[in-house]
């Protein structure tokens, strides 16, 4: 008996093998997926960048508060401090004997009164400084404080001190950096020293702010902040939502963590007096009848340009005003209005429209 032939018919009951892919058909899967990618990232990117600005405004919207809050209390805005020689001194207290600058006399009102009160010993003018005193300074700037950088620009870290000594705090190892600046100005025309004629701060007993006469008249500055500065509301003639309180600053990308030094980013966030703090919206040097416009513009690799507003953003930079209003300032804003804008004074009057 013959069997018959294996059937080569299928049973519809069994699954069907799977196909495979063909390498085309993986290729333009790899493309569409490529092609969605490309044009969502731009997308993710602008909504992180859009986060990272909302962020940057409440940093600035919570020193402004600061700020003001200060100056409801004690009648005049953060003191400019002395000098970038000198570091911050908790018994200094708020006046114009505090040789630190606004970044550190404001952090009372940023709930930040622990750091203020870091280093205190209870000896008000005393000099030279405790050795205890300068140790516990030196600490304090191990203490980070968010609210002072702009997280588009850089995460806060400690960074090595380039500065180097400072006349009360010693020689820090590390210092607290910050991307904000107070306004000084539309016009700067005095030069102001370390120290005041005579003073050796070494040998001297006591701080030296017994004597004002010592110390080099700073009327020329017209902004918000200056050395020894105590600035009232009242001051700000031209309106306070139309005067520059607190802004981004320029800073040169290669000195973001220190790997180059920055004069703009150098002596710290605690410091008195000096490009780190403060920024202009013109210079005009002692005695000389030309001036320095300071467009803001944003960071640039390489480029320095100490006493300037600016950012890491590409669109602008944020300022507040001493309102307390923030707004996003465009780089390509006219000169003549950012200058004055810088000042309190000028009797200039601005159309709001134009910035």
């Amino acid at each position: 008996m013959i069997s018959n032939p294996p059937s080569t018919i299928r049973n519809p009951r069994l699954p069907r093998a799977p196909r495979a892919f063909t390498l085309v058909e993986l290729l333009v899967v790899i493309t569409i997926i490529g092609i969605l990618i490309a044009l969502l990232l731009p997308a993710v990117q602008a909504a992180r960048e859009a986060a990272r600005q909302v962020q940057c405004k409440n940093h600035l919207k919570q020193l402004a508060l600061g700020c003001l809050n200060h100056e409801y209390v004690h009648e005049f805005f953060p003191t400019g401090g002395w000098g970038d020689a000198w570091m911050a001194d908790p018994d200094q207290g708020f006046t114009k004997e505090q040789p630190g600058g606004w970044l550190f006399t404001v952090l009372p009102y940023i709930e930040q009164q622990s750091l203020f009160e870091m280093g205190a010993t209870g000896s008000h003018n005393q000099w030279p400084v405790p050795a205890t005193k300068k140790a516990m300074m030196d600490h304090r700037n191990q203490t980070l404080v968010s609210a002072f950088y702009c997280p588009t620009r850089r995460k806060p870290l400690v960074t090595p001190n380039t500065r180097g000594w400072f006349y009360n705090a010693n020689n820090p190892p590390t210092l607290n950096r910050a991307d904000y600046a107070m306004n000084a100005g539309g016009v700067y025309d005095l030069d102001v020293p370390n120290l005041p004629p005579g003073y050796n701060g070494y040998v001297n007993t006591t701080y030296p702010t017994a004597n004002d006469s010592l110390w080099p008249p700073t009327g020329g500055y017209d902004g918000i902040g200056a050395p020894r500065s105590m600035v009232k509301v009242v001051d700000i003639t031209d309106g306070l939502s139309n005067t520059y309180l607190v802004g981004e600053k320029y800073l040169n990308p290669d000195a973001y963590y220190g790997a180059v030094i920055d004069d703009g980013d150098d002596e710290g966030a605690f410091a008195g007096f000096n490009g780190d703090q403060y920024r202009f919206t013109c210079y005009k040097p002692a005695n000389l009848s030309w001036s320095a416009f300071f467009q803001p513009m944003q960071d640039t690799p390489g480029y320095a340009i100490t006493l300037a507003f600016g950012s890491a953003h590409a669109n602008g930079f944020h300022v507040t005003m001493c309102d307390g209003s923030v707004q996003m300032i465009n780089y390509t804003i006219d000169r003549q209005i950012h200058r004055q804008l810088g000042s309190r004074r000028d009797g200039m009057i601005i159309d709001g429209k134009k910035f």
